[in-house]
């Protein structure tokens, strides 16, 4: 039943229809960029150097940064050939005639250019170096499945999202506010990207067969499926460790506030192996992004906090 309204649903679709341009921004990845905003801000503020102007910047660009991600992974995944009919996840513009080629590779454009007009406003505040850290996440924004070497296909997308999900978006949010960088806000960028990364693993987890089939060699696919499956915990139980203050000096309230996301990420693990395969692991992946959103919130939470002497 669930999946014949999803085929309905899907046919309602017009070509250019803002409804084809929402469900190709994918607004349930955007939880992956606003959290390691909002962590690097309340870095910030617990550090007593939070600007409201340069945070809500920071969280604009990161968020035309993950829409225009999504479009050019939905234009060069089509181009790939790697979203047939046969896809579980979420169904792709392009390849559904949503979207077409053309108007999506201006969509790009529109949205790469918003994204590095709203960057270069923060150069007043954290200096020319911001131009050289954006222009990667453009690069990489491509790089991540376009050019002769997409890397996405070859098993780096686990490391770059510890990058451009932990260590730049955390660290650059904290750094255009407070002109610094300490090892609190590396360990919480670590633990951010720990997180998000748990969204891609479920991605991959339930695309394994099909990944392999298009060549596509992510680290699930050239381990097995019971790797991904122990690799999702991991990932969560690290953070959580991280959260729990034993690597954060003076955060305890972060050890408190980890709990409920720990619990939760457990019961959702737990979800995931009982499933194992199928579409019905999307449901897995919808809880793993409310996950990622408790972890942030709670996080910051714990930052502000545990500078307030309680």
């Amino acid at each position: 039943m669930a999946e014949s309204l999803e085929k309905k649903d899907q046919c309602a679709v017009r070509c250019g229809s803002p409804k084809a341009w929402i469900l190709a921004a994918r607004p349930k990845t955007l939880t992956g960029a606003a959290v390691p905003v909002l962590i690097g801000s309340a870095l910030a503020y617990s550090d007593g150097r939070f600007f409201l102007r340069p945070a809500l910047t920071c969280l604009l660009f990161a968020l035309l940064m993950q829409i225009a991600a999504n479009f050019i992974n939905d234009l060069f995944d089509c181009l790939h050939g790697s979203d047939k009919e046969d896809r579980l996840g979420p169904r792709r513009a392009c390849a559904q005639g949503w979207i077409t080629l053309k108007s999506m590779k201006k969509g790009i454009a529109i949205t790469l250019v918003a994204a590095c007009l709203a960057g270069l406003t923060l150069i007043g505040y954290g200096g020319w170096p911001l131009i050289a850290i954006g222009a990667l996440c453009v690069l990489f924004a491509f790089f991540y499945t376009a050019g002769p070497y997409p890397l996405s296909y070859h098993g780096w997308g686990d490391i770059l999202v510890l990058v451009f999900f932990g260590f730049v978006p955390v660290g650059g949010t904290y750094y255009v506010q407070a002109l610094s960088y300490t090892p609190q806000v590396a360990l919480s960028s670590l633990a951010c990207g720990l997180v998000i990364d748990t969204l891609l693993v479920v991605n991959n987890f339930r695309d394994r067969e099909s990944d392999a089939r298009d060549g596509k060699k992510t680290i699930i696919v050239r381990i097995g499926g019971r790797f991904g499956e122990f690799y999702y915990l991991v990932l969560g139980l690290a953070a959580a460790v991280l959260g729990f203050g034993v690597a954060i000096p003076g955060s305890w309230m972060t050890a408190v506030l980890s709990l409920p996301y720990l619990f939760a990420h457990v019961f959702t693990w737990k979800k995931m192996v009982k499933i194992h395969e199928g579409r019905q692991l999307n449901a897995v992946l919808g809880e793993t992004s409310r996950n990622m959103l408790l972890f942030g919130i709670l996080f910051s939470i714990g930052l502000v906090l545990s500078q307030m002497h309680f």
